[in-house]
């Protein structure tokens, strides 16, 4: 990630704590300051931390606590407050590093924080490199084939488009004919694929749905009329308002529809890491520490009061 990139981001980050105070912030390379408040943008995050738990951290596989680490994959492509870069463009920050963090030392292990694509996250949890995935990873249906999930955030998805207009998104008749990006292989993809076809079945027109490689790009596409509006996580979107005079969201919904969706943490079905991970989060949730690193990043609006193993996902159709 460039320099200049990582100068949008710090824009971006600031955004949780002027929305906080609604306060003037002052923005340097390694940390925001806003109405009384730090964010810590370097690569010394100096992050909350948890000590080992005996009871839990036996119950890891063996073939883990042999290695004494924990590898933790996440996606590239995500953008402040969920993963993003530090001002050294190496380290990667965020509530969903932090929680990983906290996940580590509950089982008393290293945290070993690796990035790649989000196709790829997925082929890493299969092959085993990646025990674990942290991304904002939503609980499906089809991906609990595959995948064991323990809950730690709620998912709430926002479509953001140019400040000043009159349209609003409530319901998939909304979006038809519309120009909307969004992420390929997410869940906010098929919500919209799918509203698009029952538009079509409805004789209405069909959402011409865009792709990009990066979220700077979806935006640069949207504020320059390239596209009527970019549909993503809610965190990411009403950071990025809060410090765009440009932008505004223009409807939330569960990322499950009706149906609450649900962010998790991810492992290989059957691979037994899955409970002491649970475990680790409610004893997280139970001392405070899981409500310290959402509070850190603006989101405690979408704590989970415990952490559940494969609940409901979102359906195949």
């Amino acid at each position: 990630m460039s320099r200049g990139k990582i100068a949008g981001l710090v824009a971006v980050v600031a955004l949780a704590l002027v929305a906080c105070g609604g306060a003037d912030g002052a923005v340097t390379e390694d940390k925001v300051v806003a109405a009384g408040r730090t964010v810590n943008l370097g690569p010394e995050q100096n992050r909350v931390t948890a000590a080992k738990v005996d009871a839990i951290a036996a119950k890891v596989p063996e073939a883990i606590r042999a290695s004494g680490k924990l590898v933790i994959g996440g996606s590239s492509n995500s953008a402040p407050p969920l993963r993003f870069y530090a001002s050294d463009d190496k380290t990667i920050i965020g509530v969903e590093t932090d929680v990983a963090v906290l996940i580590a030392g509950v089982l008393g292990l290293e945290p070993q924080l690796e990035v790649t694509s989000w196709e790829n996250l997925f082929v890493s949890l299969d092959s085993g490199a990646y025990p674990l995935g942290l991304s904002n990873i939503t609980v499906t249906e089809a991906r609990k084939e595959k995948y064991d999930f323990a809950t730690y955030r709620l998912d709430t998805l926002a479509f953001e488009a140019r400040k000043g207009g009159t349209w609003r998104v409530a319901k998939p008749a909304d979006v038809a004919g519309k120009v909307i990006a969004v992420g390929s292989g997410t869940n906010q993809e098929k919500i919209l694929v799918d509203w698009s076809r029952q538009n079509q079945e409805a004789g209405l027109k069909a959402t011409d749905i865009k792709y990009f490689q990066n979220v700077a790009d979806y935006y640069l596409a949207l504020e320059s009329g390239r596209i009527d509006a970019f549909l993503g996580p809610n965190p990411t979107s009403a950071y990025h308002v809060a410090t765009s005079a440009k932008t505004e969201v223009i409807g939330t919904f569960s990322g499950g529809g009706d149906l609450q969706g649900k962010i998790a943490a991810t492992t290989k079905k059957g691979s037994g890491l899955v409970e002491p991970v649970a475990e680790a989060l409610d004893h997280l949730i139970a001392s405070g520490k899981y409500g310290e690193v959402l509070d850190r990043w603006g989101l405690k609006g979408e704590a989970v009061e415990k952490s559940e193993i494969n609940p409901a996902g979102l359906p195949k159709s």
